[in-house]
């Protein structure tokens, strides 16, 4: 893992911290669509690719959730330490990445790869707890979604509405309960656009 130093507008350089060699590297802030399951993510990571792939590049998580990546020692942190070196790799297109799937705060911003980044930002999908256990029952079988599970789920949520202002950095909340899905990806839409000219002014900038 390196450093990073700055350079220029955006870039930066990456050393080596075992042979010191350095290259330069673009820093771009990542966003994140995240929120439990059940509330909209996968259908409008499918909306968005077509609204955005111009400017970005939007990835969903369970891509990568494959056996030789659940590991599930330090909260996944095998996990989520790659998707974040992904994510930065695929940034030095030039387009920053929109990351669709559950993560919080605590869960990323300890990790050195987040470095790799001007910015995290999180956008998280969230719905009425009722309508949410319905949507989740309504399931296949074998998805696993048990009464157990659904539980947990709705724990998660209850967390994350109570958290999400004091959480570093906070995480901003959208209600997809009555919401059609081209309806929930207009609103996630003018949220990426909003964050990303944020992060483009000067002031924006870290």
């Amino acid at each position: 893992m390196g450093r990073g130093t700055r350079h220029g507008s955006g870039e930066h350089l990456l050393r080596c911290s075992f042979c010191g060699l350095t290259r330069p590297f673009l820093r771009l802030p990542l966003l994140c669509v995240t929120g439990p399951s059940g509330t909209g993510k996968s259908t409008v990571a499918r909306e968005l690719l077509a609204r955005l792939s111009e400017h970005f590049v939007v990835l969903e998580q369970d891509l990568l959730w494959v056996g030789g990546l659940r590991d599930p020692a330090d909260d996944h942190r095998l996990f989520r330490s790659t998707w974040l070196r992904t994510a930065a790799m695929v940034q030095q297109s030039g387009r920053p990445v929109v990351l669709c799937g559950t993560v919080a705060p605590p869960e990323l911003e300890h990790l050195p790869e987040r470095a790799l980044f001007s910015g995290v930002h999180y956008l998280a999908l969230t719905c009425d707890p009722r309508a949410l256990a319905t949507r989740l029952r309504r399931r296949p079988d074998w998805r696993g979604w048990d009464e157990a599970r659904i539980a947990e789920t709705l724990d998660h949520q209850d967390w994350l509405t109570e958290e999400a202002g004091r959480l570093r950095p906070p995480v901003t909340l959208l209600d997809t309960t009555e919401s059609t899905p081209v309806e929930t990806a207009e609103a996630v839409l003018r949220w990426v656009q909003g964050v990303h000219q944020g992060a483009s002014t000067p002031a924006g900038r870290e």
